[in-house]
This record gives structure tokens, C-alpha cells and sequence, in this order.
């Protein structure tokens, strides 16, 4: 996300997302917890569905957790198993708001599974089969449960299809900030940081579980749909077209996208320093035509920049979607084309695609590592206004320390789940950054950063990591930067030059 001084997305000259505070009452009680991991025997499953069964050949078979225990949504995401692939195939209709969907899950299981839970908000579900067998469900608000025909075993590759349909829900956080699916007329967008991914598909809804997709979307003739990764067809028939996108990188589920609209589309390909050409695909509003034209002009040069800075693009393609301020009113970061309420500045543009580095390729392990995500995007634009604009990242940074809004809480200690993108995980989250540049100088900070990006590409990263990462790579003590800067209360004097 982009923000600037309202919390989430925010608007920064004109449109930074605010920083987004996300919904504090998901923080469960011991109580609550419990209650979340008993859901499926709560929830109406017979005796023999919700227990243990024998053991076989790999061990009893036993539920998969009805979630992760994430630090601020303890029920996001699923246990038991690891999703590898989705195949979802959606037809929308936009005069009425309905989907009609198949999602095709393969995953691998991690225990011997009884059962095991999807996320799902709203939707009717119909037939559920896996590996080919009818499914029993039992459902407990946006928590599935699924009972195979028989156990699955530990280390197997298994097979669920889900078939869905309704009107997708506009989900709303603790702060009134809209994700899930956006209607506008006849134009959506799908937008899903931190949960509302599970308002139009099926899934294990947590950062830490990674996969490859492939989204097919069927809309009336005329309108566009744009997805993440490589358009691989466009087909039109019976008075409507079917877009398929297919994403091979991993990639966390609340990145996924979906964009409904009469947008203007452009494909084409660019040399990378690091590729012979990736796949760049932009879709712009005809309201804004323009200057969205002048603004995706820009990417090739933005993504040239950020390797030189960050190291090899993570991706095969890339690319921005540009709608219109009624659609959402935050930008977001979705995998290989982010989502831009309107065209902005460049600063926009590089935050954004900072995040296919961070935030994407590098994608944090639960949602107390957010800064990792927001700090090196912000950190990014400052990089971008000392090499492009000869204001020196000093500057920026000396205009941080004096903003009182980041010093609410330490970037790495977010208090609850409403603070999760507050302005702190931003501006202070970059403060950590250009300290630890200070300490070790450029060269040994920058062949840090790249060798981060490189070390965890597509996978999931932890505070912890980041710490101990940069502390194997340089003779410095850095203890006292990461107490100060990073887990720090109170606000440390200015540092000198």
C-alpha cells in the first residue's frame, strides 16, 4: 500500500492509501481462539467428522486447524496442509453483481487430515468433491469445513473443487475502509489486504501460504477483466469474453486481483537488465486516459531503477491497473500490476512496485511484519528522490522524525490489529531502514538489501529473519539500532550526519 497521513491507504499528493488500520475486533481472546479451533465440531459435524479417526499407515488422522493463530487475525488461514495451485474460473455479470465460480484447489497435506477448513465470506457453496469423491461441508460463518470420502494421508497431493456463487460482499475493516469485492456501477475491482480475498474465492487466506493461479474471467463483450500475471487468451463467444491469466510465481492470496470495467488495456514487452523482456499489461480508465498514458510510460524506467537498486525484477510480467476514485480510494499492491484509485505521481508508481520486491516476492510470515512491506516501499521513494531529484535520503528522513504520527508505536510492535498499517509501519519503518544504512555505509547496506530480495525470493520472511539476516553480514553490533529504531517506545534524540 502507498500512504501517507491518514491511516491505511492513504492520499499523498493526491492519492497515498491510508494507513491501514485493520479490523481490531479479529484479535481473539483465549476464549475465542478455542472457540475457532472447535468450530467444525460446533458447527454441526457428526461425531466421527470432528474426531480423530484410526490410525493408518501415517498416524491417526485429525483435523487441520480452523486457523493459523496469526498475531492479529488468529483465524485468518487454515492448518494441516499447504495450497501449491488455484485454478478459479469466474463468470460475473456486472448489471447484477453475480459470480458464478469454480475454484480447482490443489494443495499437499501436512498431517494425516480428517478434515480440513477453507475461508470463505458470503457466497453460497454447492457441490464440493475431493479427488473426484463428494465432500461433506459444514460451514460457520466465513470458515468451510470439508470431510473427505477418506482420510488424506501426510505428504499427499490432493484435489478439491469448490462450486460457488452469489454476490461478492464488500467487507469493511475496523477503520470503515472498503476490500473484498468493490462494486461501482458495472465496474469491480477485487482488493484483498489483509482478509478480503475470502469475499470471492475459496482458500488458506494467510500471507504464509503462497501459490501459483490461474484466473480465468468471463464478462460481457466489451468489458475488459485483468488479473494478476501473463494474459494467456482472450476469447469471445456467445457475447462474451473470457480472460485467463496465469500467475507461475508464488504469490499470498490477499494480492490476488480482479478488475471489471471498461478499462483501455496495452500489452507489451520490455528488456530488464536481468530478463530478455517480461510481459507488461496496463489497463486505464477512459476517464483518465491521459494520464494514466503518461504514468504507464513510466514503468519500464521504474523497474530498470528498482534493479539496479533492489536486484533482478521477481517476476515475469508486470504492469498497473488505473481506475477511478469511486472504485476504492487507496492504492494497493496487488502481485505484478498494482491497483492505483486514479493516476498520480511517479512517487505512486515506485512505492507500488517497490512492493513486487517487498511485500510480493518477499512476503511477510504473519501480519506483525508489515514493515517489512511498507518500510522498503517507503524507504524505496526516498532512494527514488535521491537518485532521480538530488534530495537527499537525510532529507526525507529528517522529515519523518519530525512527523508526530511516527512515533505512535515501534513499526515492528503494531498494538492490535487496527494499528497494523498505521503511519508508523510506514515513516518509521523506513527511519530503521536508513539507520541501518548509516551503520554499515552504502555499499555493505545495499548488497544487504539485495541479497535479502534474493535470499527469500518468493517466499516468507519474518522480522526475526530480516534482523538476523543483516547482522551475519556485517562485523557491527547492531543490537542497539534494532532496540531503539525498531522495537523502541520512546522517541530517540536526532541522529547527526
Amino acid at each position: 500500500m502507498h500512504q501517507d497521513q491518514s491511516p491505511r491507504r492513504q492520499q499523498r499528493p493526491p492519492a497515498r492509501r491510508p494507513h491501514r488500520t485493520a479490523a481490531a475486533p479479529r484479535t481473539a481472546t483465549p476464549l475465542a481462539a478455542a472457540l475457532l479451533i472447535l468450530a467444525p465440531v460446533l458447527g454441526g459435524l457428526t461425531a466421527c467428522e470432528g474426531q480423530s479417526e484410526p490410525a493408518g499407515p501415517s498416524g491417526p488422522a485429525t483435523p487441520g486447524a480452523a486457523g493459523l493463530g496469526d498475531p492479529y487475525f488468529p483465524e485468518l488461514g487454515n492448518g494441516g496442509y499447504d495450497v501449491t495451485h488455484y485454478g478459479l474460473t469466474l463468470d460475473y455479470t456486472p448489471t447484477t453483481g453475480r459470480l458464478d465460480a469454480t475454484a480447482r484447489i490443489t494443495a499437499r497435506a501436512g498431517q494425516r487430515l480428517s478434515s480440513f477448513n477453507l475461508d470463505l465470506a458470503g457466497l453460497t457453496v454447492g457441490r464440493v468433491t475431493v479427488d473426484g469423491e463428494p465432500a461433506r461441508v459444514r460451514r460457520a460463518d466465513a470458515e468451510l469445513t470439508l470431510v473427505p470420502h477418506t482420510a488424506i494421508g501426510r505428504g499427499a497431493t490432493f484435489h478439491t473443487v469448490v462450486r460457488y456463487s452469489g454476490v461478492p460482499r464488500t467487507m469493511l475493516d475496523g477503520d470503515g475502509v472498503r476490500e473484498g469485492w468493490l462494486r461501482s456501477g458495472k465496474r469491480s475491482v477485487a482488493l484483498g489486504e489483509p482478509r478480503g480475498s475470502m469475499a470471492w474465492f475459496p482458500g488458506n487466506h494467510h500471507p504464509s501460504d503462497k501459490a501459483a493461479y490461474d484466473i480465468k474471467v468471463t464478462v460481457p463483450k466489451g468489458q475488459q477483466a485483468i488479473s494478476n500475471g501473463e494474459l494467456t487468451r482472450e476469447r469471445t463467444a456467445g457475447g462474451r469474453t473470457a480472460f485467463s491469466w496465469h500467475c507461475a510465481e508464488p504469490m499470498a492470496s490477499y494480492l490476488a486481483t480482479v478488475a471489471v470495467g471498461p478499462y483501455r488495456t496495452k500489452t507489451f514487452r520490455s528488456r530488464t537488465s536481468s530478463r530478455a523482456g517480461i510481459q507488461i499489461h496496463t489497463a486505464v480508465d477512459p476517464a483518465v486516459a491521459d494520464a494514466g498514458e503518461s504514468l504507464r510510460k513510466r514503468i519500464p524506467a521504474v523497474i530498470e531503477w528498482g534493479e539496479k537498486t533492489f536486484g533482478p525484477y521477481p517476476f515475469s510480467s508486470a504492469g498497473v491497473i488505473i481506475g477511478r476514485p469511486e472504485d476504492a480510494d487507496y492504492n494497493l499492491e496487488t502481485q505484478n500490476r498494482p491497483f492505483l484509485p486514479g493516476p498520480n505521481g511517479v512517487e505512486i508508481l515506485v512505492h507500488e512496485l517497490a512492493h513486487q520486491w517487498f511485500g510480493n516476492s518477499v512476503t511477510p510470515k504473519s501480519w506483525r511484519d508489515m514493515w517489512l512491506n511498507e518500510g522498503f516501499a517507503e524507504y524505496a521513494e526516498w532512494l527514488w528522490a535521491e537518485s532521480m531529484n538530488e534530495v537527499p535520503a537525510k532529507t526525507s528522513f529528517n522529515r519523518a522524525y519530525d512527523d508526530p504520527e511516527n512515533w505512535g508505536f515501534p513499526p515492528a510492535r503494531p498494538p492490535n490489529a487496527a494499528q497494523l498499517l498505521g503511519r508508523p509501519v510506514y515513516g518509521r519503518g523506513a527511519m530503521v531502514l536508513h539507520q541501518l544504512r548509516r551503520a554499515v555505509g552504502d555499499d555493505e547496506f545495499f548488497a544487504l538489501v539485495r541479497g535479502w530480495a534474493r535470499t527469500y525470493r518468493h517466499g516468507n520472511a519474518s522480522t526475526a529473519d530480516f534482523t538476523a539476516f543483516a547482522q551475519k553480514r556485517t562485523d557491527r553490533d547492531l543490537t542497539a539500532l534494532w532496540d531503539t529504531w525498531l522495537y523502541g517506545s520512546e522517541k530517540p534524540p536526532r541522529p547527526g550526519d
